[in-house]
């Protein structure tokens, strides 16, 4: 299938990185920008990466969906704590054959764009990539990486590979899963741990969770217990995976998840879709993850505070 026309929802690290890498391999992209608006539209978008730096001087930035109108793609990069907005933000994008595709961290995230866009236009991606943003309309990506994509409503099919194809065409990799749901367990693997202890101990790198032996141990705990609710839920999760977790990490220096960068910054971050849901969801199968269960309250009363001070 073709896929013309693409619009970003978001203008975060994820957005500026992959709709810049679309836009410079040629595709029609349009941002859907709230605060980073006029620098996108004065200035366009910098992109910072290993594999070779580049900017896009002129890019087409809008305030509204109604401005960009209906797409083949949209790509969800809003925190799923925007997600409140999903029902405003989508429909002007959509026609009867439009992907939707969504970027965001943790579960439940995938049921809240289909509610909205439908099920069968719904796709979900994990990003395993290491990209900040640094300022507006300025990405920073230290590792490439890739994107693990599938459909929400079953297995793959042609428009995926189409999809995965034109990322390729963009230089970024993206292999595609038959199971989205295992899928979404497996991020969760690192997520968990990394971004919840980076907020927990007050704002800290993987670099500096990884140097205490007593927060490594932490690490590996919590990774068992989403191993083991994920196994619950039909998702296996091999041992070779969990390991592969750490051992990619430690390369990555002083990387700062960007959760912990939404908590230093005083944003909201997603609480409910990383550590919430998950916990909620191992509960309902009887698995025991108290470690978990601890670190999801402390996040929960730091993301309220948080939530106060937006």
């Amino acid at each position: 299938m073709s896929i013309s026309s693409i619009a970003i929802v978001g203008s975060g690290a994820l957005g500026l990185y992959y709709g810049g890498r679309l836009a410079r391999a040629g595709a029609d992209v349009s941002f859907l920008a709230r605060s980073d608006l006029e620098v996108l539209r004065t200035r366009g978008i910098e992109v910072r990466v290993t594999d070779g730096d580049f900017s896009l001087p002129v890019v087409r930035a809008a305030a509204t969906p109604e401005e960009i109108g209906p797409v083949d793609l949209v790509v969800v990069t809003l925190k799923a704590t925007a997600n409140d907005q999903l029902s405003r933000l989508l429909p002007p994008l959509l026609h009867a054959d439009t992907m939707v595709l969504n970027l965001q961290n943790g579960l439940g995230v995938d049921e809240a764009v289909a509610a909205v866009a439908g099920p069968e236009r719904t796709l979900g991606g994990l990003c395993f990539v290491c990209v900040n943003r640094l300022a507006p309309g300025i990405a920073e990506c230290t590792m490439p990486g890739y994107i693990e994509a599938g459909e929400f409503s079953g297995i793959a099919q042609p428009r995926t590979q189409a999809l995965a194809a034109l990322f390729g065409r963009a230089g970024v990799r993206m292999a595609v899963s038959d199971s989205l749901a295992e899928a979404r367990w497996r991020k969760l693997v690192w997520n968990v741990p990394f971004n919840g202890l980076a907020v927990a101990e007050g704002g800290i790198t993987t670099e500096a969770i990884l140097s205490s032996p007593a927060l490594e141990a932490e690490v590996w705990a919590l990774m068992r217990e989403v191993q083991a609710a994920a196994a619950a839920h039909g998702c296996a999760i091999s041992e070779e995976f969990v390991v592969n977790q750490v051992e990619r990490t430690r390369p990555m220096g002083p990387y700062k998840p960007s959760t912990m960068l939404d908590y230093v910054a005083g944003r909201p971050f997603e609480v409910e879709p990383i550590w919430g849901e998950p916990l909620r969801r191992a509960r309902a199968k009887g698995v025991a993850t108290p470690r978990l269960a601890v670190l999801y309250e402390r996040l929960k009363a730091l993301a309220e505070t948080a939530y106060r001070r937006a």
